[in-house]
């Protein structure tokens, strides 16, 4: 900006404080109205004829106009300036905003959209960096486990094989988290909502569980003949994911406990309240409520997550018009999901 400018952005604007648009023109085109008449007045009564002092009394209301509509027109300019730069990439432009019409309240969602496009665009350069350090330490991994069989620096194990096998399924998951990320985000995934009996889903989901970790210990608590009108496969998803963060982050000797039963609590009483609680070292308080955001893990773990999962649990979470909250726990991490709809 150039001094005339910094200079000009200084110069007071009476006409803030008043609310609409339209008044501040009523009052421009009077204030040069009446300026135009005084000079030619004050000609007139000085012996000046008019031919002589009306372009002189013009010129000054033109004057008068500019110091008055200077509030009006700068955060326009400024807009324009603005999105210009953003445009070209930058989001920091803002827009000065001092008036109280509707060019102001249109100063101030502007600025409002500046910043949430700032925040959308950093969060879309850390999606790309994440995704990409995610995909780059399996592959790397993976790489490295097979050039050394292939140069014959280690023998092609059953151990050697299993762990390139892990590595091959972590960034398989990561890529099928990637793709339901991107399609909860474009809203392209429609709910089949139907009545279930819950109990039987969770043995399901756990009997699944168990299966790649025999060696989890999962009690069951479900109320007897509970049912839930929701989208059995979401769901699924979402008990899936929690069980498995919970069985990753419970000790050895460790305990999942799984409860479901009608919501008691809350804004709307009734639906399905699902909680799974672990042993494991919890999550601070000052990090509960990034938890659900994508690629952060808080505590790590050896084998580690993709940091993508609860962020799914939460978007499917809220498709059904739910919540899911990290609730206080003496002991490890309970998460707490509320599905609203019909249950018996």
């Amino acid at each position: 900006m150039s001094a005339v400018h910094r200079l000009w952005s200084k110069v007071p604007r009476p006409l803030d404080p008043l609310r609409s648009i339209k008044i501040k023109l009523g009052v421009v085109s009077m204030g040069t109205a009446v300026v135009a008449v005084l000079i030619v007045l004050w000609g007139y009564y000085l012996g000046f004829f008019a031919r002589y002092t009306l372009p002189v009394g013009v010129l000054i209301s033109l004057g008068v106009t500019q110091l008055l509509a200077h509030g009006m027109t700068a955060p326009l300019r400024e807009m324009t300036s603005a999105a210009t730069a953003m445009a070209r990439g930058d989001y920091s432009r803002r827009v000065r905003s001092t008036s109280r019409d509707e060019v102001g309240e249109l100063a101030l969602a502007f600025n409002r959209m500046a910043a949430d496009l700032a925040a959308v665009d950093r969060q879309r350069r850390e999606f790309v960096a994440n995704v990409s350090h995610e995909l780059r330490t399996p592959i790397s991994a993976l790489r490295a486990v097979l050039e050394n069989v292939a140069d014959g620096v280690t023998p092609a194990t059953p151990e050697v094989v299993e762990a390139a096998l892990r590595q091959t399924e972590r960034l398989g998951r990561l890529v099928t988290q990637l793709l339901d990320l991107s399609r909860v985000e474009a809203g392209a995934v429609p709910l089949d909502l139907a009545p279930f009996d819950v109990g039987l889903f969770v043995s399901e989901v756990v009997t699944e569980i168990g299966t790649g970790h025999p060696e989890a210990r999962v009690v069951v608590d479900v109320s007897a003949g509970l049912t839930v009108v929701a989208d059995r496969d979401r769901l699924h998803q979402v008990l899936a994911n929690l069980l498995e963060n919970a069985v990753r982050h419970s000790p050895p000797d460790g305990t999942v406990t799984v409860r479901a039963r009608v919501g008691r609590d809350g804004p709307v009483a009734g639906g399905l309240m699902l909680e799974v609680a672990d042993e494991g070292p919890g999550i601070p308080l000052a990090e509960r409520a990034r938890v659900f955001e994508r690629f952060t893990r808080g505590v790590r773990v050896p084998d580690g997550g993709t940091g993508l999962g609860l962020a799914i649990v939460k978007w499917v979470v809220e498709m059904h018009g739910g919540r899911i909250v990290v609730a206080d726990s003496p002991r490890g991490c309970r998460i707490r999901v509320h599905i609203p709809g019909g249950n018996s």
